[in-house]
């Protein structure tokens, strides 16, 4: 095919490009259930413009999704979220949010594939729909993080009672969030690299 010299071939903008100065890239995973608000939290904080996967609800999930404490959502994730955010001049994360549906949960296998840790967005009115995420964790090996966002009307409650609840043991980090906050969600990712780099120089050190 033979272009014009009127012709526009578009790509990536010039804010997209990878910094120069990166030296190294880490890959993380946003998980959690259904409407605890991972796309946002992607979206939030990536320095490029995100990628979403996002999809109209429709009848068809009525009885097999469970939208409870999230009736007024409209759309899903179908398959992943994606985004960027540097760090530091030298490293990058790439960010990948999973579906929350668990008729969706068999993409996690590919989404986990060279993940180097994760973060578990948690919804405080539905505790529960945690349970099966943090398992799902817990039996591939995936460090993990816990995050409480900070829904309006969602109740707050102490660390240790959290922990608790969700059957954490003492040295898993639980922060509070604000997922529509670019701060609030670089924080949460800076606790799980601290985290990270915990777990690394205790291998180190054994």
């Amino acid at each position: 095919m033979d272009f014009k010299s009127s012709d526009t071939v578009t790509g990536p903008r010039a804010e997209d490009h990878l910094p120069h100065t990166a030296q190294a890239a880490v890959k993380i995973v946003v998980v959690g259930g259904f409407g605890v608000g991972k796309t946002t939290m992607v979206g939030s904080v990536s320095e490029i413009r995100p990628l979403t996967t996002e999809e109209t609800m429709t009848q068809a999930g009525i009885g097999v999704d469970d939208d409870y404490g999230s009736e007024t959502k409209t759309a899903t994730t179908v398959a992943m979220d994606f985004g960027r955010i540097s760090l530091t001049d030298q490293l990058v994360l790439y960010l990948f949010g999973t579906p929350g549906q668990e008729r969706f949960w068999f993409l996690w296998n590919g989404l986990f594939e060279g993940a180097l840790g994760a973060v578990v967005l948690v919804d405080t009115r539905r505790l529960e729909v945690s349970f099966d995420v943090i398992g799902r964790l817990e039996e591939r090996g995936v460090p993990f993080v816990v995050a409480t966002n900070d829904f309006p009307d969602a109740p707050r409650y102490p660390v240790e009672d959290l922990r608790a609840a969700l059957d954490l043991p003492e040295e898993i980090p639980i922060v509070r969030c604000d997922a529509r906050r670019r701060a609030s969600s670089r924080d949460t990712l800076m606790t799980l690299m601290r985290f990270l780099h915990s777990l690394a120089m205790t291998t180190a050190r054994s």
